[in-house]
């Protein structure tokens, strides 16, 4: 799940130090694995989930299938009750960036559809996001999804020790933006542990070599939102739902990443990768 940033508090967080400073706290090695047992049982909740996604299925039964799988593994849905949200999937369709709520709406041939979902497990919170054709797509459609899944991988790679937050951001706006997409700038990634948002915040833009540092032990979600119109947003009326304001289709992808000394691990993989 998305956490809101104004640009202009993002980017002041994103500015040039001579002395990087450090924001979130390490997770130890033992912490990191249970957060990978978390993130094990989310994989397989979107995995399961992937499989049921076609035209005629609702997205309030896609939420039933989730919760279930998420108790039956020991865990908690992490987004459900969260600031009186009352789903465990965040299923967004089309226009709908992110936070939109499970119910009645009817998944239709043609539909790109985000999904973001938190699981807590023994206390530890992992969170992870993947966006689906519904049957057949548009090529621009297939075009934004697949852009957005690899400027999340360019973030993961530069996800390292000694890098900064603005490493981050700057991999995957130069993803997006070379594919003529936008990234949301109001809506940034997040630290993760033991409650499901923890400094620092991390954007999906900025500049390399500038923001906090990045250590060994901090555990982060990143989350890239792109819109193939402007990067502009609206809330609606639900209190929840986050639109593209220029009505431009919209995905997301997120995983839960560690910093350790052997580079980036990711802890919301699927089996197989």
């Amino acid at each position: 799940m998305s956490r809101s940033g104004r640009r202009s508090r993002a980017a002041k967080a994103l500015g040039r130090s001579a002395t990087p400073r450090r924001e979130g706290t390490a997770k130890t090695p033992g912490e990191i694995d249970a957060m990978a047992a978390s993130g094990a049982v989310l994989a397989r909740v979107h995995d399961t989930l992937a499989k049921e996604i076609a035209p005629g299925v609702t997205t309030g039964r896609l939420d039933e299938i989730a919760e279930q799988l998420i108790r039956d593994a020991g865990g908690v849905p992490s987004f459900k009750g969260y600031q009186g949200f009352p789903g465990s999937i965040c299923p967004s369709r089309n226009d709908e960036v992110v936070h939109a709520i499970p119910g009645d709406i009817v998944l239709a041939d043609g539909d790109v559809l985000s999904l973001d979902c938190g699981v807590t497990l023994d206390g530890w919170v992992s969170d992870s996001a993947r966006s689906y054709a519904v049957g057949a797509v548009t090529d621009e459609a297939r075009r934004l999804i697949d852009v957005t899944r690899e400027s999340l991988a360019r973030g993961i790679a530069a996800c390292v020790a000694g890098n900064r937050i603005g490493d981050i951001g700057a991999a995957v706006q130069a993803e997006v933006e070379a594919a003529g997409f936008s990234v949301v700038e109001s809506l940034v990634g997040h630290g993760v542990g033991r409650t499901m948002h923890e400094p620092p915040q991390v954007p999906n833009y900025g500049t390399a070599g500038t923001g906090p540092e990045l250590f060994e032990g901090l555990v982060i979600a990143i989350e890239p939102m792109v819109n193939v119109g402007g990067p502009d947003i609206t809330l609606g009326p639900d209190g929840w739902t986050i639109t593209s304001a220029d009505g431009s289709l919209s995905a997301h992808w997120e995983h839960t990443v560690a910093v350790t000394a052997a580079g980036p691990r990711i802890l919301t993989l699927a089996a197989g990768g």
